[in-house]
């Protein structure tokens, strides 16, 4: 729960009072409908998820892995920016990359499977699509799967040379590219005409 500084009366929000909050509207099964909530907004906690998918609270990682899949369950961006939102407080947390990372994948009859570090599964296609962008200044891939909502999981990199691996080029908006195939859709990730480059 929000606590009021009476000094000056900003609220602040404890990461304990969130895990409360999150376990008491994580009981009902499935995902909290955290798009649906519209508290109000609380601050900026010192909360950060690093590129490699590791939790920090006050500069610390979070050990405790059911603690990360709980906060996990209510992040939520708007915009460009990433909260953690329960009905009753909204705050805003800091995101290196992506919210989550894609560990690893496998296939199954409706096409690639993907796990992230806390637990999500989606099969890539049209709802999931993957997209792979590149860094402006080193040219890397930078690849990802959307899991839920508009919150994205960075496929790690032995998932991705796996990704690769099993690559086809065909034809996108009339160009030939390499890419993924899943879901009964196509994802370029470079133009065929580059990839020997």
């Amino acid at each position: 729960m929000a606590k009021t500084n009476q000094s000056d009366g900003t609220v602040t929000v404890s990461a304990e009072s969130l895990a409360s909050s999150a376990r008491a509207v994580g009981k009902g099964c499935g995902l909290p409908p955290v798009d649906r909530w519209n508290p109000p907004f609380c601050g900026d906690l010192d909360m950060r998820i690093a590129r490699d998918g590791t939790w920090f609270y006050l500069g610390t990682p979070i050990g405790r892995s059911e603690l990360v899949k709980l906060f996990s369950t209510i992040i939520r961006k708007d915009g460009d920016d990433y909260f953690l939102v329960t009905p009753v407080e909204k705050v805003g947390i800091t995101v290196d990359d992506a919210p989550f990372v894609a560990v690893d994948f496998e296939r199954v009859d409706a096409g690639l499977r993907f796990e992230t570090n806390v637990g999500d599964i989606a099969v890539a296609g049209p709802d999931h699509p993957i997209r792979v962008v590149r860094d402006s200044e080193t040219g890397e891939p930078r690849p990802y799967v959307l899991i839920r909502r508009n919150l994205e999981a960075l496929i790690d990199r032995k998932s991705f040379y796996r990704l690769v691996d099993i690559g086809e080029t065909a034809k996108h908006d009339g160009v030939d590219w390499f890419g993924i195939r899943s879901g009964g859709a196509f994802f370029p990730i470079i133009l065929a005409a580059d990839l020997n480059v």
